[in-house]
């Protein structure tokens, strides 16, 4: 009889301890970044709400930067996680749906925490730099899924090749698209790539338009309907 070596130990009574420990500093940690903001998080602060001296915390967190590193990591997954569950949910050959759903389930999560949302796409925190190598995989799982679904609807010839005579992609965008393309094994071609870069930042920017207040307080009352119009018009503009 053989014993399986590749399977994971489970974690240790003091593992498990330290782990639930770190979530319990993010979870303070996200409710003081919505009442006071990134910029005025303290470790002290949360310390204090966590029950313990400040020196205990930093044994598990070592600064006030390691802590908005780890709200940005769970602040990206849990968004990952909602857009995923909502493109799942979807039947796999209806592109336009799963847009709609990744859409609605970003407008959704955002609307719900504008906190976290900021912290993510809102105006960086000055004297902090997010580490690539921790925050660039998480923060990628939304573009990374929206783009899968125009390579997958590519893929089944789902998706429209027009694009306007007018409309040329300059040589040194090609070279852009070529890297992305083979980074992410994608399909599609440059100009259906180029379109879903302009959804993406569109999709975003109407959400962040929402969450900021930049329309105003009385422009649309209509704000579901509003923002059901606008990804209507980027499906259109991708050619779903």
């Amino acid at each position: 009889m053989t014993t399986d070596t590749s399977r994971v130990k489970p974690p240790t009574p003091r593992e498990r301890a330290r782990a639930q420990t770190i979530a319990d500093i993010v979870r303070i940690g996200r409710e003081h970044l919505a009442i006071h903001g990134a910029a005025a998080l303290s470790l002290r602060a949360v310390a204090r709400d966590l029950g313990v001296v400040s020196s205990a915390v930093y044994r598990y967190v070592q600064s006030r930067d390691e802590l908005l590193t780890l709200l940005l990591i769970d602040a990206y997954n849990e968004l990952g996680d909602e857009v995923d569950a909502a493109v799942e949910a979807v039947p796999g050959e209806d592109f336009a749906a799963q847009f709609t759903a990744l859409g609605k389930s970003v407008r959704a999560w955002a609307l719900r925490e504008p906190a976290s949302y900021a912290l993510l796409f809102g105006s960086p925190v000055p004297g902090y730099q997010a580490p690539g190598e921790r925050t660039t995989q998480p923060g990628t799982r939304v573009v990374v899924r929206l783009v899968s679904i125009f390579d997958a609807a590519h893929r089944a010839g789902a998706l429209s090749a027009e694009v306007s005579p007018a409309v040329v992609i300059p040589p040194k965008l090609t070279e852009d698209m070529a890297r992305i393309r083979s980074d992410l094994g994608l399909a599609v071609p440059d100009a259906a790539l180029a379109r879903g870069v302009l959804v993406w930042t569109a999709l975003f920017g109407a959400v962040s338009f929402e969450v900021f207040g930049q329309y105003g307080a009385d422009t649309f009352a209509a704000r579901d309907e509003l923002f059901g119009h606008q990804l209507a018009v980027l499906q259109g503009v991708v050619g779903l």
